[in-house]
């Protein structure tokens, strides 16, 4: 198995904590974003490498932090050659470029690399082996108004996904999706075939959106917390609340 974490956006919300320093170098109680990531992903045995695929702006820092970076597993920084907001590849197109860069085939796990998270990266392996299928990692939220700004989830009672939607107008479920997925590896040959139909290569909940109208598809409910770091008062939350 393969991780692919996700660091090539500009994080424009975040200026001017992110104009010269990238968003999942960000540190959180004296530890960047990115080594939460890499300490749960070094929890799951099976996978043997970890793909962190960054833009040309950043990719001397991810170069600089690879060389230290605490992992089991090795660690490949990829530059996907992109300078500005403007010609970002977006995170599904960087996927599709990873996969082309270095062959990838094989069963996938992709993290955005700006996502804080206190559940298990192993359980929701765990889930995702016992059921067989792909996943998306889903929350309960109480709040129909936060629901609109995530890929909103809707699922029978197995966990199978019915139906994803990204950032409704009108949400259907009170589940969402964070940008933690696992794909088997005959779904990783399909992201050629979304981004070569034409469809949304940015955020990278479209593609399961996509993936669950012709192929099964579970959601992991987990417990825990994720965070979405996009703001600077969002940033500055988690700092405080991590920090004591």
């Amino acid at each position: 198995m393969k991780a692919i974490i996700l660091v090539a956006g500009y994080a424009t919300r975040l200026y001017p904590l992110t104009l010269n320093t990238p968003k999942a170098l960000l540190e959180i109680n004296g530890k960047a974003i990115i080594d939460y990531i890499v300490d749960e992903i070094n929890t799951i045995d099976e996978i043997d490498t970890i793909y962190v695929v960054t833009n040309h702006k950043f990719a001397e820092h991810f170069g600089n932090w690879a060389k230290t970076v605490k992992s089991d597993k090795p660690v490949e920084v990829i530059d996907d050659g992109t300078t500005t907001e403007e010609t970002r590849r977006g995170a599904i197109g960087d996927i599709l470029y990873t996969i082309d860069e270095k062959n990838i085939d094989d069963e996938t796990v992709i993290i955005a690399g700006d996502n804080f998270f206190t559940y298990k990266l192993k359980d929701y392996f765990d889930y995702y082996k016992k059921v067989g299928k792909d996943c998306v990692c889903v929350k309960e939220l109480k709040d129909p108004e936060l629901c609109k700004a995530f890929a909103v989830v809707l699922m029978d009672e197995n966990g199978k996904v019915i139906e994803i939607e990204e950032k409704p107008e009108n949400p259907k479920s009170d589940k969402v999706a964070y940008a933690t997925y696992m794909y088997t590896k005959d779904t990783m040959k399909l992201i050629k075939k979304y981004i070569d139909e034409g469809n949304k290569p940015d955020a990278p909940g479209h593609f399961p959106e996509w993936l669950c109208k012709f192929k099964d598809v579970y959601a992991y409910i987990f417990d825990g917390e994720c965070y979405d770091i996009g703001t600077p008062q969002s940033y500055k939350e988690v700092c405080e609340l991590f920090g004591k």
